[in-house]
């Protein structure tokens, strides 16, 4: 966990915890059909923690799920998340979930407005 902080104009960062991803047992999005960034760590005890944004808090929780299947290979419940932004295995699977998500919406958006705008041959 680091704590961010300002003085004058200079940003620091601090590293206040640590913990090893082999003590965690579950991350808990809390709420997965709201945009919030609240989100829980079990370990031996509970932390409930705030991301930057929603999109922060998923893009830890996939970093998270990556590393454990690099590594460890071990069950690690991630609960309460769109399971479509997590998992590698989903149609939506890049590196930049969420401007590939956007980029094909607006690609096929643009297809349907193309499409309805040709003249139908008689």
């Amino acid at each position: 966990m680091v704590k961010h902080y300002r003085i004058g104009l200079d940003e620091k960062y601090e590293v206040t915890k640590k913990w090893s991803l082999n003590d965690l047992q579950m991350i808990d999005g809390k709420e997965a059909d709201t945009d919030n960034p609240f989100f829980d760590l079990h370990f031996k005890k509970v932390y409930s923690l705030e991301a930057y944004s929603c999109a922060s808090k998923y893009a830890f929780a996939r970093t998270v799920n990556k590393l454990n299947h690099a590594y460890l290979k071990k069950d690690l419940q991630i609960v309460n998340f769109d399971s479509t932004y997590i998992n590698d295995d989903s149609i939506w699977s890049s590196n930049n979930k969420d401007c590939l998500v956007l980029m094909r919406i607006c690609f096929y958006a643009f297809n349907l407005l193309c499409l309805s705008l040709c003249p139908l041959p008689l």
